[in-house]
């Protein structure tokens, strides 16, 4: 056998995305130079490791073995190098963090000049919804999470981010001319939810519980984008973040309507479980956000 250590990480890269489209995504290469690694990869076996059943592909039991000693061949390749880095003077190491859906517009810019100044940190940043982001720091399988409600039965240190400031919302014709004053007449308005269990959804429910409001749910979505696009489309209105409307506000697309009691304010934060033994990578980029959070702030989000 004389398989490489590319055609291991591309092997394994599919069967954790099940998709030759989408490993070849996240490793920035083309579907056809993926398809034919995959193919001289099998071909060094007699036994099958993956299987196309429609237009799926599906790792076999005898691929997913296989699978199992190329994570552990990368892992322990991926040790050499940031143990070489280490060496060498250099902070190294890989960063994990699990993120809510609406955080994508947050942890971008407090990562990204970290990153600059460290070559050798490799970031793995997983966007998905709170339930996701909650179990991944119940299994300590993150270094650090972006939440802007905390989960109240974990122990949890934290470092706060960012004010995070919820609106009502609509597009240019549904809002244009409107001047809410009253919180009840929230009511009257066809309003579009997140899904259960989203910190926006739960920032919501908490400012209808504490107004005693009767409010009109037209839609429920899954994500802040979702969201976006039906305001955008006249589908109804919504509260929502600023922070993940900003270029159509700026545009005009999307409007605030002014309602007594909003903006609602939470705060992004990074957290991690209490008691955690950081990687030095997970140390590094601690001490540079107290160094830097408040540059980051007022050249990204001061306006």
């Amino acid at each position: 056998m004389n398989y490489t250590l590319h055609q291991l990480q591309i092997f394994l890269k599919i069967a954790q995305t099940g998709s030759v489209t989408k490993a070849a995504d996240e490793l920035h290469l083309t579907q056809p130079a993926v398809s034919i690694q995959l193919k001289n990869f099998q071909d060094q076996f007699d036994i099958p490791i993956t299987e196309v059943v429609g237009r799926k592909i599906y790792i076999t039991d005898f691929g997913k073995e296989i699978a199992r000693a190329a994570e552990r061949i990368v892992s322990e390749v991926d040790s050499i190098n940031h143990l070489t880095l280490s060496y060498q003077g250099q902070l190294s190491g890989r960063l994990k963090i699990s993120v809510v859906s609406t955080g994508k517009y947050v942890m971008p810019y407090f990562l990204s000049g970290f990153l600059r100044e460290h070559d050798g940190v490799e970031l793995r940043m997983d966007v998905t919804n709170k339930q996701q982001v909650v179990q991944s720091l119940e299994r300590n399988e993150v270094d650090f999470a972006l939440v802007s409600i905390l989960p109240e039965h974990l122990n949890l240190s934290k470092i706060d981010l960012l004010v995070n400031e919820l609106y009502l919302v609509g597009n240019e014709n549904l809002a244009d001319g409107i001047e809410y004053k009253s919180k009840s007449t929230l009511e009257k308005l066809p309003l579009i939810f997140r899904e259960e269990g989203s910190g926006t959804r739960q920032a919501m429910e908490r400012f209808i519980l504490k107004n005693n409001l009767s409010l009109r749910k037209k839609l429920e979505l899954t994500s802040n984008e979702a969201v976006k696009q039906a305001v955008l489309a006249g589908l109804g209105y919504s509260i929502m973040p600023r922070i993940g409307i900003r270029p159509e506000l700026k545009s005009g697309q999307i409007k605030i309507i002014p309602v007594k009691g909003l903006p609602i304010k939470t705060t992004w934060q990074l957290v991690w479980l209490e008691g955690k033994k950081h990687s030095p990578a997970a140390s590094g980029f601690l001490d540079y956000l107290s160094s830097n959070k408040n540059d980051i702030i007022a050249d990204h989000f001061s306006n």
